[in-house]
């Protein structure tokens, strides 16, 4: 019967009831846990993640890392199967339930969305498959493979990591220095291969269209903020009023992974709409965020309401646009800037590699479209012969008729 329930679940005949949750905790060390269907702590993962907090993880890390750890609970309790007795068997039926499986937060209840893995004919952006990334499965293996390699040196758990490792990725990373491009290694078993999509930046055409779609001040500074700057979307939203330098023109932001506030740049239109933003919906509190809602009590924008701003956009024009297309936009406007070096980009959109930042030097189909028009209406060049030559002695000579 477990054989027939496994076999069922990598083929996607069988589901893993979705019980148990993530809550959130009154203490520093974890912020963050895991509770079964009867709201009893999971004590195997609390300690994991209070170890994970301590060793200077951010709280968004343990929620992350603690929605993992449940999804793969679910799959044990499923099962009916200890934490401590798992074995690669298990780590493979993830992998294969996940492969298989329909992720519930790219269920769409409208029916007039675009199949999911279509491609949008405007952006040639592919809007999201229905089932999990194979990055998501990545991730998957790699927060349960650190939560048995901390029992273990705890002796506690199997005596073998259910998660298959790679040492050609350990040799290969040991000493990379992160000036140069990636290394290249063999994958560990079950990790998923990963496609490298190329970043889809806003042409220029098309963010006239998208800007004029935003219907308040407060948007339309948010996004020039954002494609000027090239922050991300949760840092734009962080910013207080205390960390705007306007003689300066620049703004700081907490940057992902850390905690330490670093200047970015912004552009002169972006600050004016920003200030006549401010002047008509007034000055915040120093600690507080800068963009507010509209409606309601007054509270902070939140990533998901500035995600629906641009939702409505898509809407009205038939694209598929995302906050984090701003942020690509930024870095290949400055990539292809002949004023600006690849090493400066990289400071400016805070790039931890140089080989991320030149991906941004290319050339788009996009930006093609008149150079290819004329190149297919040129006129096939005809050969002729120079006056004075006689045709036959050149058929002679170099063949043809």
């Amino acid at each position: 019967m477990t054989q027939d329930l496994r076999r069922q679940l990598i083929e996607g005949r069988a589901s893993v009831p979705r019980v148990g949750s993530v809550i959130g905790l009154a203490t520093v060390h974890p912020p963050f846990t895991v509770v079964d269907q009867q709201g009893v702590s999971v004590d195997p993962v609390t300690t994991y993640l209070r170890h994970l907090s301590i060793s200077d993880n951010r709280p968004l890390t343990s929620r992350s890392y603690a929605y993992d750890l449940l999804r793969w609970f679910r799959l044990l309790w499923r099962l009916d199967l200890p934490w401590d007795k798992v074995t690669e068997a298990e780590a493979a039926v993830l992998v294969g339930w996940l492969r298989t499986a329909p992720n519930p937060q790219r269920r769409r209840n409208d029916p007039t969305s675009p199949p999911p893995g279509s491609v949008n004919l405007r952006t040639g952006k592919p809007y999201l498959k229905a089932g999990y990334a194979p990055s998501t499965i990545n991730h998957a293996l790699t927060v349960v493979s650190c939560f048995y390699a901390f029992h273990t040196h705890h002796s506690r758990g199997p005596l073998v990591n259910p998660v298959p490792d790679s040492p050609a990725r350990r040799r290969a990373l040991a000493h990379h220095n992160p000036m140069d491009p990636p290394p290249r290694f063999r994958r560990a078993r079950l990790r998923q291969r990963v496609p490298q999509a190329e970043p889809r930046a806003i042409p220029d055409a098309m963010w006239d269209e998208f800007f004029q779609a935003m219907t308040c001040d407060r948007d339309r500074a948010a996004v020039l903020l954002y494609v000027s700057s090239g922050s991300r979307a949760s840092e734009l939203l962080g910013v207080t009023p205390d960390d705007i330098d306007w003689p300066r023109q620049r703004f700081y932001v907490v940057s992902k992974g850390g905690d330490q506030r670093e200047p970015v740049p912004a552009s002169p239109q972006a600050l004016v709409v920003l200030a006549v933003y401010l002047d008509k919906a007034g000055m915040p509190p120093a600690h507080e965020p800068v963009f507010r809602t509209r409606r309601g009590p007054d509270r902070p924008l939140t990533y998901w309401a500035m995600r629906r701003t641009v939702q409505r956009a898509n809407d009205k024009l038939g694209t598929n646009w995302s906050l984090h297309d701003m942020r690509h936009t930024a870095a290949e406007r400055m990539a292809n800037d002949p004023n600006l070096t690849l090493s400066q980009v990289r400071v400016i959109m805070r790039h931890t590699d140089l080989a991320t930042t030149g991906r941004y030097l290319r050339t788009r189909v996009e930006d093609l479209f008149d150079a290819l028009q004329e190149h297919y209406n040129r006129p096939r060049v005809e050969r002729t012969i120079a006056p004075g030559y006689d045709p036959e002695d050149f058929k002679a000579v170099f063949g043809g008729s």
